[in-house]
């Protein structure tokens, strides 16, 4: 009956999308009304409302680019996007998770990040991925059932990293036809992305590309090699004249703050057609890696600044995973809201994380959410008070350490196999210097984070009550 019920809901939406398409300025606030019925959750009503409302302001940067995707993408990937991401996975999924997290008493996430291979055609300066060994892979038969798992847990959301994760691009498309229910992205260094790929992309309709960009042409280049930097530009191209989804990812570190955050870029990568942007800050990991390349406190507290405006004046959704802990309280990772396989199988609270207890191809995904190095994790979410400061490694080096040494988690890095108390040293004065600068801004920060966090309180406790759940989330 739950899955006829999803079928019809999903078939509903299209429609909605379709109608929506003959003019959305006009017809975004009707669709919103048809929507609701199917948002059971407070938080996703709320979500609704809010693209409403946006629609009646005209100089809103999401009115812009809810209209840039009528206008960008083509109309069969725009019907799937609202039907898996809108409704399968965070309407219905998001209940089944809110469920199924209580039943086993513990974090079910809204994502699953997972490397089909650790192979790559690049070698790019600071990778945190290339303390991995580079024969890795998971097998179609692996990924298949990771998703299979997932789905099972209310996870409809399924994120490739590597490696580089196009070197399986059939396996990928295979997969996102066959979970045509589910949404898939990919992170990319975008230089495998060909016409014929493409074209799998379009017609599949479920499956986005994020390409890594850091910055223009020297920026890109200095960390990912010459000439990579073009090849991702016609990769966009060739996205766009599709009707393809994609946007960026970006890494921000010491050398590359004048160009990654720039209005330039934005404004430059709009214009190519993506339609989100991903920023992360470099991360010190393995032995090799290059202290000097993390951000100075001052380049993140101007990060923190330029983003919110980036967000109020440009028609692109983006986020900055290290600069946004207020709006989801403090680290997402742990299973909260995603956790990392990695191409050998094994799990790990997060893609900057590479300790773990157990591994996919040995225990199950809910056996793996229940091991001990995420239960750690969910013990202590959020990190501390300030969530300015989410991470349990860059911010708060000792929680990491007491994680993995408490957990008897072990490291996945088979090429260093870094042991968690160098690795965090290297963390420590990165911490201690970041400290008074987040404290200084979540002074002003505080009081509306308190109040978004008791009204997600609220409205958890209110969906518990209406879904006849009881324990912990």
């Amino acid at each position: 009956m739950g899955n006829m019920k999803q079928a019809v809901g999903t078939q509903v939406v299209k429609q909605v999308v379709q109608y929506l398409g003959k003019d959305p300025e006009k017809n975004v606030p009707k669709a919103v009304d048809l929507f609701m019925p199917f948002a059971q959750r407070g938080h996703m009503r709320r979500q609704l409302q809010a693209a409403k409302r946006v629609m009646s302001e005209p100089n809103n940067s999401y009115r812009g680019l809810i209209l840039r995707a009528f206008d960008e993408l083509n109309p069969h990937v725009r019907n799937q996007f609202a039907a898996n991401f809108v409704y399968n996975s965070a309407m219905v999924g998001n209940t089944t998770a809110l469920k199924m997290g209580a039943k086993y008493d513990c974090n079910i996430p809204w994502a699953i990040l997972m490397d089909p291979t650790s192979a790559c055609n690049l070698h790019c300066t600071g990778c945190w991925a290339a303390e991995y060994s580079k024969q890795d892979s998971m097998d179609y038969e692996t990924l298949d059932s990771i998703i299979t798992q997932g789905k099972a847990l209310g996870v409809y959301f399924y994120i490739y990293s590597g490696g580089e994760p196009t070197m399986r691009k059939n396996d990928l498309i295979a997969l996102a036809r066959k979970h045509n229910d589910c949404v898939f992205l990919a992170f990319t260094n975008g230089t495998l992305v060909d016409d014929a790929f493409v074209k799998d992309l379009v017609d599949v309709g479920n499956f986005g590309l994020a390409f890594s960009i850091e910055g223009f042409e020297d920026a890109t280049d200095f960390r990912r090699g010459d000439g990579t930097y073009q090849k991702v530009i016609e990769a966009m191209d060739r996205m766009k004249k599709a009707g393809a989804p994609f946007g960026f990812s970006a890494c921000y570190h010491s050398k590359n703050i004048e160009s990654v955050g720039s209005d330039a870029f934005i404004d430059f990568l709009v214009e190519k057609g993506c339609m989100f942007g991903w920023f992360f800050t470099y991360i010190p990991l393995g032995k090799d890696a290059k202290p000097d390349l993390v951000a100075r406190p001052e380049q993140r507290e101007y990060m923190f600044h330029w983003m919110r405006r980036m967000r109020e004046e440009k028609p692109i959704f983006l986020l900055d995973f290290w600069n946004d802990g207020q709006y989801v309280d403090g680290c997402i990772a742990g299973g909260k809201c995603y956790l990392h396989i990695n191409a050998a199988g094994d799990v790990e609270p997060c893609a900057f994380i590479h300790y773990s207890n157990v591994n996919i191809h040995d225990v199950s995904l809910l056996d793996a959410l229940r091991s001990p190095i995420f239960q750690e994790y969910r013990k202590r979410q959020p990190f501390n008070g300030n969530q300015l400061k989410p991470c349990p490694l860059l911010d708060n080096p000792q929680i990491l350490r007491d994680i993995v040494h408490e957990s008897g988690a072990h490291s996945t890095q088979p090429v260093d196999q870094e042991d968690v108390d160098e690795l965090t040293a290297k963390c420590d004065p990165v911490a201690a210097d970041w400290t008074p600068v987040a404290n200084t801004l979540w002074e002003k920060e505080e009081p509306s984070y308190l109040e978004a966090k008791a009204m997600r309180k609220n409205e958890t406790a209110a969906d518990k009550e209406a879904l006849g759940i009881s324990g912990r989330t």
